[in-house]
């Protein structure tokens, strides 16, 4: 029979104390307060982690830029950054003499239209009548044709400039639901058509771009785990959405899309954060952020969370590569883990027991 390793030894000696040091109490406020992070342990060894640097970016229809469609100056300001918005909410007014040509073309087009359907009207209750010939009838209802594509052409261009009642002025509409996250309309400035106004957030949920070496692409597949570590320290689960199927030229990268699986986050669209793959059979054994890993009494520990806090495991460290560290014996997969700040833990734990 094998011998058991020191780790499954001492386990089994004690599972609630190492080296003196029992499970210690610590409220989930506490979590949040001090930033410690929990993660649950990965599967599989050192290749079945992939680190990497991204970028969060807005998914497709959550982020509008919204822009002047006509030249003008701008007369009124309804939102600035940070206000809620609807979809069809007016953000801000143009006076322009653009807008004024639209209505004029609307109403002539209106009225052109409504004396070809009269001039029809009246040479096919003739034709009826025997007085006139089809010829005229079939101009007439040709004229009529010709006089309702204007009208619905002029009204297009009316509602896709977003012409106001008045008919003098551009209303500058946000076409969905979120918050506004840049303005540079200014009271009485000069715009051009096509210049950027405002940008509206909306309430997705915001993708990340990383960027994996193309020897890394074929170990990729989409639905895998991810991990979002961002500037805060929380780290934030996800999934594969996509992965590119060619390479940039110039990095000779290839771009992998992830989808956060909470829409309760706190990413921030345009933050650079650092990215955790967790490829399939990528060997035996586990992995942990190497932040999880502290030294008590110069053993090597985790603490793993408990229902009411955390205890102390021992665990033999194998390799450490690229902020990870996989341990060969001492915990299992899925375990919940300290890992950013769990120093913090450790003191705590230091206190208690000189206590």
């Amino acid at each position: 029979m094998p011998a058991a390793s020191p780790v499954a030894a001492a386990a089994k000696d004690d599972k609630s104390e190492v080296g003196g040091f029992a499970e210690i109490k610590i409220p989930a406020e506490y979590l949040n307060i001090a930033q410690i992070a929990v993660e649950a342990v990965g599967r599989g060894g050192m290749a079945a982690e992939l680190p990497s640097a991204g970028t969060l970016t807005a998914s497709p229809g959550s982020e509008a830029v919204i822009l002047s469609r006509a030249s003008g100056n701008v007369t009124r300001i309804n939102r600035q950054v940070g206000d809620s918005v609807k979809a069809g909410d007016i953000l801000a007014q143009v006076d322009s003499l653009e807008a004024a040509t639209m209505s004029a073309d609307r109403n002539t087009t209106f009225a052109r239209a409504e004396l070809a359907r009269k001039t029809y009207a009246r040479e096919k209750s003739l034709f009826d009548q025997g007085v006139t010939p089809r010829q005229d009838v079939e101009t007439a209802q040709a004229a009529l044709a010709v006089a309702d594509a204007e009208a619905r052409r002029a009204i297009m261009v009316a509602r896709t400039a977003n012409l106001s009642k008045d008919g003098t002025s551009i209303s500058v509409v946000s076409p969905i639901s979120g918050r506004v996250a840049l303005q540079s309309a200014t009271l009485g400035g000069f715009v051009q058509p096509q210049t950027e106004l405002f940008r509206v957030a909306g309430n997705g949920k915001p993708l990340v771009e990383a960027s994996v070496a193309a020897a890394d692409v074929s170990r990729i597949t989409i639905g895998e785990r991810a991990t979002i570590v961002p500037a805060s320290g929380t780290p934030v689960e996800a999934t594969v959405r996509s992965v590119a199927p060619t390479v940039s030229g110039a990095t000779r990268t290839a771009m992998v899309l992830l989808t956060p699986v909470s829409t309760n986050t706190t990413l921030v669209v345009g933050e650079g954060v650092r990215v955790r793959l967790h490829l399939k059979n990528g060997g035996k054994g586990v992995v942990v952020p190497e932040d999880a890993v502290q030294t008590i009494d110069g053993r090597d520990v985790v603490f793993v969370r408990t229902a009411d806090g955390f205890r102390p495991a021992r665990v033999l460290v194998g390799t450490r590569s690229g902020g990870m560290a996989q341990i060969v014996d001492g915990i299992k997969a899925d375990e919940q883990v300290a890992t950013i700040n769990a120093f913090l833990i450790k003191a705590d734990m230091i206190k208690a027991a000189k206590e």
